[in-house]
């Protein structure tokens, strides 16, 4: 493994400007597909869209049994069309006015991301801190509480290629594996756009542990896929429909195909974590700007910070 000791010493848009040139790409010059209008629904008012974030979710034992072997499940209809899509407008405006580009093909070629977007703005707070997410995620691993480590606005711009194969394992500096993210689309997303894919079984990831990661080149990603392609790993690449959400575990493999559309593929990734967890004793740069994340919390201690607030039991007003 080349050498990733240390802080990152960028923002995190440093970071995933960073990490997605980690990625194989096929650059071919096949041309961009239009996807037509979003769908023309009513969006919920505040009041509305505060009874349906804290509804909860009828989470089957098939799923909690999908994810536990696989390490990642889809769930259709974890919000409405509605709410999926006042959220993406809402994602799309702080991208535009934080970053000075207009999405939906204004640019190209790019991964931009904001995170922490819940301390400063009401309607994305209210979705980070949903009762019914949360929940979903708590059952899913199997805890009594979760807290949150970030929330995460993605958008991959049109013609922006590959994000490399991973697991979130490398990016948390949590010593806990009850970690658990929920990657919301804030609209369908076919394949041309690039939407996750999962390997599985969840202990996919000894398959490819002894492959060494490099921080300048794509060999880390070509490996990772040679040997999935030489063992016929199961690969879930399909797309999801407007208003799935997928939740994915910290050993769960994934990737995801590059947008070949004209619309930004924007996404809210909010990451839980059990309660009672701690910072691992050496933080790497592939933890990118964790002490952001967790103020005042230093290595071997609680990640407890004021910025990791309990989410489920639903302890405070979203």
């Amino acid at each position: 493994m080349t050498d990733v000791r240390g802080d990152w010493s960028g923002d995190n848009q440093d970071w995933w400007d960073w990490y997605v040139s980690l990625a194989e790409n096929d650059r071919s010059a096949a041309p961009l597909v239009d996807l037509g209008p979003l769908p023309d629904v009513a969006w919920p008012d505040d009041a509305e869209l505060a009874l349906e974030l804290a509804e909860p979710f009828e989470l089957g034992a098939d799923a909690v049994d999908a994810f536990r072997v696989n390490g990642f499940v889809k769930l259709p209809g974890v919000l409405s069309p509605g709410a999926t899509l006042r959220l993406r407008a809402e994602l799309k405006r702080l991208l535009e006015a934080t970053c000075s580009v207009s999405l939906d093909g204004g640019v190209k070629d790019c991964f931009l991301s904001l995170e922490m977007v819940w301390l400063d703005n009401p309607l994305v707070r209210r979705f980070v801190f949903s009762p019914r997410i949360a929940k979903i995620c708590a059952d899913l691993l199997g805890v009594d509480r979760v807290r949150l480590y970030h929330d995460n606005v993605l958008s991959k711009e049109p013609g922006c290629g590959r994000t490399p194969w991973h697991h979130d394992d490398h990016h948390f500096p949590l010593d806990t594996h009850d970690v658990v993210t929920t990657w919301i689309a804030a609209q369908a997303i076919p394949i041309a756009m690039g939407p996750l894919a999962f390997a599985g079984p969840i202990d996919t990831h000894r398959l490819v542990a002894g492959v060494p990661f490099n921080k300048t080149d794509t060999s880390y990603d070509r490996h990772v896929g040679q040997l999935f392609r030489q063992h016929e790993v199961a690969v879930d690449e399909s797309p999801f429909a407007l208003g799935e959400a997928s939740f994915h575990h910290n050993l769960n493999f994934h990737t995801a195909g590059p947008n070949r559309t004209t619309r930004s593929r924007i996404v809210l990734a909010n990451t839980f974590f059990a309660d009672g967890a701690r910072i691992v004793a050496d933080p790497t740069i592939v933890s990118g700007d964790w002490r952001k994340f967790m103020p005042g919390c230093e290595p071997g201690g609680l990640a407890e910070s004021d910025l990791n607030p309990v989410c489920w039991p639903a302890e405070r007003s979203a």
